[in-house]
């Protein structure tokens, strides 16, 4: 059914769960594993000009370090990673269709996931525009049991 899974990720904590997710997904169907994540150019635009080439330099590097966290969390798993610059939504759908991709698996809430009530914007934007279909992956809310601990439910 699915031959190439494509995971989004932008180095987030909700991201993680969909990174599980996707694993899951491409081991049940045997399919290839792929992970994207996008240097988002509107923030840099955004950034002052002075300011800019550091600003790049540290959304690559984030970049680079959302990539290499992805890869140790399946090590096991051979994974093929790509670092895109543009519009996040529209450069991961781009992706998908360059590398064939039978299924996008993104989280519902990334860096800016607290300014949305359900969806991340990207995730909407996804669901909204992807030619294949989008499994989104929604963080478990973080609850504390009753030794005081927290735990994920």
């Amino acid at each position: 059914m699915f031959e190439r899974v494509l995971v989004a990720t932008d180095g987030s904590e909700s991201v993680r769960r969909a990174i599980d997710v996707g694993l899951d997904v491409a081991e049940r169907f045997d399919a290839d594993l792929h992970a994207v994540t996008v240097l988002d150019t509107s923030e840099l635009d955004a950034t002052p000009e002075a300011l800019r080439e550091e600003y790049r330099a540290a959304l690559e590097s984030q970049a680079e370090t959302s990539l290499d966290s992805f890869e140790r969390q399946i090590p096991d798993e051979p994974v093929s990673t790509a670092i895109r610059e543009g519009r996040p939504a529209a450069e991961i759908r781009a992706h998908a269709d360059q590398i064939g991709a039978d299924l996008i698996v993104a989280g519902t809430r990334g860096r800016h996931g607290e300014h949305r009530q359900l969806l991340g914007s990207v995730a909407e934007h996804l669901v909204r525009n992807s030619s294949v279909p989008v499994l989104t992956v929604r963080q478990l809310a973080a609850k504390e049991d009753v030794s005081g601990e927290t735990a994920t439910r």
